[in-house]
């Protein structure tokens, strides 16, 4: 294999396809990007096991072939060559890269050794939706995905299409996000569980309003944006459903503007640092809010105007969860629903309905 590819298009592409290289496996070759030259361009692919990246770049090659390098030594070695053109070629003793006078060997391993990916060009199963507002949906959700591995398939995001709406839902057991955008669902209804990492991975991708396509197929997720395809395994198993979550009436609802209660939190938040619950109160009475906070560091209590219809209320909840819903929804001025002081509320913007966050409260056993 050789090829002779611009330095910044090989730094790009290095760079966009590692996020997908396995961290600490025992399968060495997860780690590892593959390169192929074929034709006129250079191809770049990673794959952990869940997700993979592949990016195509134009290049001038000279002998056709591929091979496997490691994908982190690779990306930050590329990124930190100043010249426009590199050359690289390789052969079953390893790899050299050549930039102006200079020249490194890498070790490699047989592209032979690198698990075949499914093709990702599906022709059934797929929806449309422009870029921005996909963007804007993952970024509204994706924070209230699970992390730990007590039940993987929250770690997921739902993606629902029906009705011309995509509609994400996300949820960790204490938080729960829900919001939609406009599609064009060319193949029936889809209901798929996407793994929070890959939407995220999606999500970077996205810079423009054109119309993406995004096929989902046999537990399988595939994009295509700008010479860069991600597939993705989807989780399986039925996910919560929100209807049984989302409370349908209210008897406490609270409007008030978002950046006064969004920075009165905050400063709550400073003396609750380090806390386990992060715990903030509440004390929602007619015209106000009180915010409270309590820690060994000292007290915190401030008033924020607020519109009450219903009945007064105090409630304890964990101030990073309320900060993520706060800092998500657009509007100047939100409504807060609450029931009791124990059972969940939610937040949502004054007139765009699109995205309903919903916490659930901390008992304080007083």
């Amino acid at each position: 294999m050789k090829f002779v590819c611009d330095g910044m298009l090989l730094s790009d592409a290095g760079f966009t396809v590692c996020k997908a290289c396995a961290v600490k496996t025992i399968t060495p070759v997860l780690e590892c990007i593959k390169i192929e030259a074929k034709n006129d361009a250079v191809t770049l692919t990673a794959y952990d096991g869940e997700i993979s990246i592949e990016k195509k770049v134009k290049a001038d090659v000279f002998e056709e072939g591929e091979i496997c390098v490691n994908g982190k030594m690779f990306s930050d070695f590329v990124g930190k060559i100043s010249r426009s053109e590199v050359v690289i070629s390789a052969d079953e003793k390893g790899m050299l890269i050549e930039y102006g006078d200079s020249e490194t060997n890498m070790q490699t391993l047989p592209a032979s050794d690198f698990p075949v990916i499914e093709n990702s060009t599906f022709n059934e199963g797929y929806f449309e939706t422009k870029q921005e507002d996909l963007k804007a949906l993952i970024s509204k959700v994706v924070f209230c995905c699970a992390t730990d591995e007590s039940r993987p398939i929250l770690k997921g995001c739902l993606l629902e299409t029906k009705d011309g709406k995509l509609t994400a839902t996300a949820l960790d057991g204490f938080r729960m996000a829900t919001s939609y955008c406009d599609t064009k669902v060319s193949d029936g209804e889809i209901k798929i569980v996407c793994p929070a990492r890959t939407l995220g991975e999606i999500s970077r991708m996205l810079d423009g309003e054109d119309t993406l396509k995004i096929y989902a197929h046999k537990n399988r997720l595939a994009v295509s944006v700008n010479n860069t395809v991600i597939t993705s395994r989807l989780y399986a198993g039925e996910f919560v459903r929100k209807e049984n979550i989302f409370p349908v009436a209210f008897s406490t609802k609270v409007t008030v503007s978002k950046n006064e209660i969004i920075e009165s939190v905050e400063r709550a938040s400073v003396l609750i640092r380090g806390d386990k619950n992060n715990l903030v109160i509440f004390d929602i009475k007619s015209g106000k809010i009180t915010v409270n906070a309590n820690s060994e560091m000292g007290k915190v209590e401030e008033t924020v105007v607020a519109e009450l219809d219903g009945e007064e209320l105090k409630v304890a909840m964990n101030g990073k969860y309320l900060l993520d819903a706060l800092k998500a929804l657009t509007e100047e001025k939100i409504v807060l629903s609450f029931n009791t002081s124990v059972s969940p509320f939610t937040l949502e913007n004054a007139e765009d309905k699109r995205s309903q966050y919903l916490v659930l409260p901390v008992r304080t056993g007083s």
